[in-house]
């Protein structure tokens, strides 16, 4: 049988963003800190962008993991919100599993500190249970290149998508004409360079 490409479907996509918390941020080595936060806001974007379910969890947060980041509290206030009391796999918390099973979705979307713990586990968690996995790797992050790749490799052969948040909405979005400049702001917000591009789209348009 041949590759079956699994394209993300807005309408039956949750996004998970698990352990974004302040205390595990200190752990993130393998990419840039200021890159690894801008890029976990924008799939924070991008999900409300495409008024996707989004799920929150922290692990232990009364501890040395500390809070959640309040830019993604305050960008999804109404998110549900669990503050798991000290499972290490969000899968092993029911009240995380049935949030997401709640939301009737069958893709989803994921992203964490760290990627090999707090990524990987849920992620072949879910892919037993025959979700469809996407895993943003751009917006994980962990100790080192090593663990990183260690982590991916585990994932993607079991079945997880990997993905970064750009080619995530990309994905989502399908075709430009469904709103060239609501995408083209979100982008250009969390890709400085990509304001280049708008302002030659909307200078082609009179609209400068």
């Amino acid at each position: 049988m041949g590759y079956k490409y699994q394209r993300l479907d807005k309408d039956n996509a949750v996004v998970l963003l698990v352990d974004h918390q302040a205390g595990l941020s200190s752990l993130v080595r393998d990419i840039d800190p200021d890159k690894f936060k801008n890029n976990t806001l924008a799939l924070a974007a991008l999900a409300k962008y495409f008024n996707l379910p989004t799920i929150l969890t922290t692990s232990f947060e009364d501890g040395p993991n500390g809070p959640l980041w309040t830019e993604i509290k305050d960008m999804h206030p109404d998110a549900p919100y669990i503050a798991r009391p000290g499972q290490v796999n969000a899968w092993d918390n029911e009240d995380f599993v049935n949030a997401v099973k709640a939301t009737g979705k069958k893709q989803i979307i994921i992203a964490g500190i760290v990627t090999e713990v707090c990524v990987e586990f849920p992620t072949l968690s879910a892919l037993e249970e025959g979700f469809e996995v996407f895993v943003v790797s751009d917006a994980s992050g962990t100790f080192n290149q090593i663990t990183r790749e260690a982590a991916w490799n585990r994932m993607s052969q079991a079945g997880a998508n990997m993905m970064s948040w750009f080619n995530t909405a990309c994905e989502l979005q399908r075709d430009w004409r469904n709103d060239v400049e609501g995408l083209g702001g979100l982008f250009s917000k969390y890709i400085p360079d990509y304001n280049n591009l708008m302002n030659s789209y909307f200078t082609l348009k009179g609209k400068n």
